[in-house]
């Protein structure tokens, strides 16, 4: 299979590459117990990309394949998650249980990263139209090579469980699983740098 040529997204490119993310998490576990009608999921998956991992278009750390098939969003050392915007969204979108749960979770998240230097993969995601292909290890193998020249830690959190076959593939291993009653299960992931 030849590799898809990834760069990284221009300005005027963050409208597609988020709808890429949205396409990709189409069913993913997490997302769709947070949002589980299609109305609110397409409705809210914007918001939650552009909260959890917007950090990446302003940093240098967001990335597509040729013809946006695919795309990534990392969070370089530093840069986090916008708390405000997340915090909205949850109250906006969420019944109070529901975001009691959520909130748990992120704060899971945020315990599991890496005390070292690192980069946090926030979304990577491929259009489920293109699934298959290999966009999502050229996506990977792209940036992780900018990490590793930086000796860098590389940090994720999976929300699906078919997932994380393919991050170990990449060089990540499981840091643990997150369980919060009532939601599907998310596992962070570390690499050290090569």
């Amino acid at each position: 299979m030849q590799a898809m040529p990834c760069r990284s997204v221009r300005p005027g490119e963050i409208p597609r590459a988020v709808s890429v993310q949205v396409a990709a998490f189409v069913a993913d576990p997490i997302m769709r117990w947070m949002w589980p009608e299609a109305h609110a999921y397409i409705a809210n998956l914007e918001r939650l990309v552009h909260g959890f991992g917007g950090g990446a278009f302003q940093n240098d750390g967001a990335d597509v394949c040729e013809g946006f098939v695919g795309g990534a969003l990392w969070l370089p050392p530093g840069v986090s998650p916008e708390e405000e915007s997340l915090g909205e969204l949850m109250e906006d979108t969420l019944p109070a249980p529901k975001r009691a749960q959520v909130e748990a979770m992120l704060e899971e998240m945020g315990a599991s990263h890496p005390d070292e230097r690192h980069w946090h993969l926030a979304f990577i995601g491929v259009d489920a139209a293109h699934q298959g292909k290999g966009a999502g290890g050229d996506l990977m193998r792209y940036r992780l090579a900018q990490i590793d020249a930086e000796g860098a830690y590389a940090y994720l959190e999976s929300s699906n469980p078919r997932n994380v076959h393919f991050y170990q593939r990449h060089g990540f291993e499981v840091v643990r699983e997150i369980r919060i009653e009532g939601a599907p299960p998310v596992t962070p992931m570390v690499r050290p740098p090569r």
